[in-house]
């Protein structure tokens, strides 16, 4: 029996040979795989990972594909994980656990939490993405990060070929990096565990949204009106990705020691800084893109958003490849201005 043939008898897996990835991230860039596998039970997974095709070095974990850029076609194997399921592990006064299925839709999640009084996810509503995706990245925003309320990661070790349960620390959280990103297509997640608090000081200082809560109306704001307040502030600075292709934020903020971020000051005055630790601070790489005049800016159909420097839009017909190399225009615009390195927050093809 061949490869292909052993995964379409795996119950739970759908296999297609030959595959289009247009519609399989939020740029839609042309790209195909020589195969893709939507994986719809979690329970396919220990078969479908014994598979020697899902161990070479050329199988790909996909999620939603909202932080992926293809510049090219991929030679080998994509595993999409569809599964879903949410459940309650363990319910305390001040806590509770959940458990959620690496498929289930990022947002939808956080409104599950909001709709059963649970905090702390509010500043992370309307980012793109699947919740086995989250880990990875860490993502972040307005002043939250998913890491603080990750509980355990569950996965697929593919170097030692065993689940694995990594908790919070084990996971090695740090600024859009984690252990998942550092050892890139080491760990298939298949399932994440939070521990959503009952009550939590809600974290309304970021730029925006105080300002957005006064216009909404709302004088004592509770976690779903910051969850409304962020979606609102994210569509207006934000395309929206299901009209025009994008990731949300393609570079990170660079970190850069105080020294360096001082001197910058100095002869920029209005360059944005936010301290980091007693050694380090975080600068804004939209200002940086900004005053490089790239916002907006349009070459053929890849181009820069009028809404936000930070982020690289397709146009409609736009490759990989083109975006990839505005991308690379902008990085080599800012490092010989300011003499600082922007890092892509997508994962690069």
């Amino acid at each position: 029996m061949n490869d292909a043939s052993q995964i379409k008898a795996i119950p739970g897996c759908t296999i297609y040979e030959n595959a289009s990835l247009l519609e399989r991230t939020t740029f839609r860039v042309p790209a195909s795989a020589s195969m893709l596998i939507d994986v719809h039970d979690a329970n396919a997974l220990p078969a479908l990972l014994e598979s020697s095709i899902a161990q070479g070095e050329n199988a790909l974990i996909l999620g939603e594909g909202s932080n992926v850029l293809f510049t090219r076609d991929w030679p080998g194997v994509v595993l999409a994980l569809r599964t879903r399921g949410i459940g309650i592990i363990e319910e305390h006064d001040d806590a509770v656990l959940v458990r959620v299925a690496a498929g289930e839709h990022w947002n939808d999640f956080v409104h599950w939490s909001l709709d059963r009084g649970l905090f702390g996810l509010e500043n992370l509503a309307l980012i793109p993405g699947s919740v086995g995706a989250t880990p990875i990245q860490n993502i972040g925003a307005y002043g939250t990060e998913v890491g603080e309320f990750v509980h355990a990661v569950a996965a697929w070790d593919r170097i030692t070929r065993k689940s694995v349960r990594l908790a919070r620390d084990a996971c090695a959280f740090a600024y859009r990096d984690s252990l998942f990103k550092r050892e890139p297509g080491r760990y298939l997640i298949m399932a994440v565990e939070f521990q959503l608090p009952r009550q939590r000081e809600l974290r309304l200082d970021y730029s925006g949204v105080r300002e957005e809560l006064a216009t909404m109306g709302v004088a004592q704001p509770d976690a779903r009106a910051v969850a409304r307040a962020i979606t609102r502030l994210r569509t207006r600075k934000l395309p929206d990705p299901a009209t025009t292709g994008n990731a949300g934020s393609f570079f990170k903020n660079p970190i850069v020691t105080q020294m360096q971020a001082q001197a910058l000051k100095l002869s920029n005055p209005d360059l944005p800084l936010w301290p980091v630790s007693g050694a380090h601070a975080k600068l804004s790489a939209a200002w940086l893109i900004e005053a490089c005049n790239f916002k907006g800016l349009r070459e053929g159909y890849a181009g820069i958003s009028s809404q936000h420097a930070l982020v690289l839009i397709n146009h409609g017909q736009a490759t990989g490849a083109q975006i990839w190399g505005l991308a690379q225009r902008v990085q080599s615009a800012v490092l010989e201005r300011f003499g600082t390195v922007l890092e892509p927050e997508p994962l690069v093809i």
